[in-house]
């Protein structure tokens, strides 16, 4: 862009289907692609922005009216979280809102937890992860990176787990209390971990 300015990747002479994606979209795409290719990966041109994981907590996790009352800033920040891909990042904006609006309610600790686990769950390929108050069920990624013949051996050695599905597998649990199902879902991607094939 230092080279060519901005103008031109804006503009109709661009080749390409920039105009239908945006320069935002665009540009999370390059840094996408220039991270694969840094780790001698080929960039997955089906899947550009790599895996989205979503996680779901069935808890509220958001920043209340009452913690940050100005929606422009509530806005800047949630896009903050969703952008950050270190979990320093997301520590570093944690501290920012202490700091600016004192100790975080619940919700606010629970929105910062459900960025770490996401952080988690991407690094594996994992695509979402739904933890409910009986269960939590992991849904695996076209290109996760869990060897599947652990979890084969994971499921034979410890009957909470079961396959709920091609590419679910599911953890039988009570799990009421918000604090109780995030830290089960941080036991739930540990024990994950260590069924990840080594990296090529």
């Amino acid at each position: 862009m230092e080279i060519r300015g901005a103008g031109e990747i804006l503009g109709e002479g661009q080749s390409g289907e920039m105009m239908q994606v945006g320069f935002t979209l665009y540009t999370e795409m390059l840094k996408q692609a220039v991270r694969d290719l840094k780790k001698g990966r080929q960039p997955d041109l089906d899947a550009p922005l790599g895996v989205t994981t979503e996680i779901k907590l069935h808890s509220p996790a958001l920043l209340p009216e009452s913690y940050c009352p100005d929606i422009h800033e509530r806005l800047v920040l949630y896009k903050r979280l969703a952008t950050a891909e270190t979990r320093e990042q997301i520590n570093a904006i944690h501290e920012e809102l202490v700091d600016r609006f004192g100790l975080p309610e619940q919700p606010v600790k629970t929105l910062i937890e459900s960025h770490h686990l996401r952080l988690q769950a991407k690094e594996m390929g994992i695509a979402g992860i739904d933890a409910a108050n009986e269960a939590v069920t992991v849904t695996f990624g076209n290109n996760n990176r869990i060897d599947p013949t652990e979890i084969i051996m994971l499921i034979q050695t410890n009957k909470k787990y079961r396959l709920a599905g091609a590419d679910k597998l599911r953890y039988s649990a009570e799990m009421e209390n918000i604090d109780v199902r995030i830290n089960m879902v941080k036991e739930m991607l540990k024990t994950l971990k260590e069924k990840v094939l080594v990296a090529e």
